[in-house]
């Protein structure tokens, strides 16, 4: 199974196989390795679950900072399981052969990113109207919520790939993974919670949508080709 995309690399197969192939390959490994999978989850509900205790259990007091925990909250959960995007095929030889096929590797590393969000952001997507709840969040709010996370998470996922790509080789890479990610990823989280608040009080939120949409947009189309180059560097 670590070698579904390198096992073809002498047959002529079709670029949109290969990363089809590398998907899958990385949804069954995420399936396989449970606590992989449910690590980043637990963390979110715990983060979001702790914050009223440490903050106040009063509805009005929490509907204020609903929007941001939430995102603060999917933000950490999404570094938590940044690790796994490469470390495995690192140590087990699978990333040598991932940089030697024929294939372009910008949609190599865009499957493993998409992968990664599939078992990580989408979750927390799916779970974010009931921890909204649960924060008292307005009604009026939740799909505003819903939406900007679904459009930011993936960027969390193709940013923190970049920092983890430069940093595979690195026998410790906690502190420089989490100095590398955070810059990149502030911004979203920060337009994102903004979002939320502003329906909360009846304005506008079109030009927060726009914004993460560019972003997304530019993610998509630098963060592979970056992870990419990282890679080639850190594993050469």
């Amino acid at each position: 199974m670590n070698n579904t995309v390198s096992s073809h690399a002498g047959t002529d197969i079709s670029t949109w196989q290969a990363f089809c192939a590398t998907l899958k390959r990385d949804l069954v490994i995420a399936l396989k390795r449970k606590n992989d999978l449910l690590n980043p989850i637990m963390f979110f509900l715990i983060v979001v679950s702790l914050f009223p205790l440490g903050i106040s259990p009063d509805p009005v007091e929490l509907s204020k900072v609903s929007a941001g925990v939430v995102w603060v909250s999917a933000l950490l959960a999404s570094m938590l399981s940044l690790d796994n995007l490469y470390r495995a095929d690192y140590e087990d030889g699978s990333l040598e052969q991932l940089l030697l096929s024929p294939q372009p590797l910008y949609f190599l590393v865009l499957a493993k990113n998409i992968a990664h969000w599939l078992i990580s952001g989408l979750p927390v997507v799916v779970l974010s109207p009931l921890l909204a709840y649960m924060l008292y969040l307005p009604s009026e709010a939740y799909w505003t919520l819903v939406l900007t996370l679904l459009i930011g998470t993936p960027v969390l996922s193709l940013f923190g790939s970049i920092g983890v790509a430069l940093t595979v080789g690195l026998g410790s890479r906690g502190l420089i993974l989490a100095v590398i990610v955070l810059p990149l990823s502030t911004p979203v989280l920060i337009i994102g919670a903004k979002a939320v608040t502003d329906v909360m009080f009846g304005l506008p939120i079109g030009n927060h949508f726009a914004l993460l949409g560019a972003i997304l947009a530019m993610a998509l189309t630098m963060a592979p080709l970056a992870s990419a180059a990282a890679l080639r560097i850190s594993v050469n």
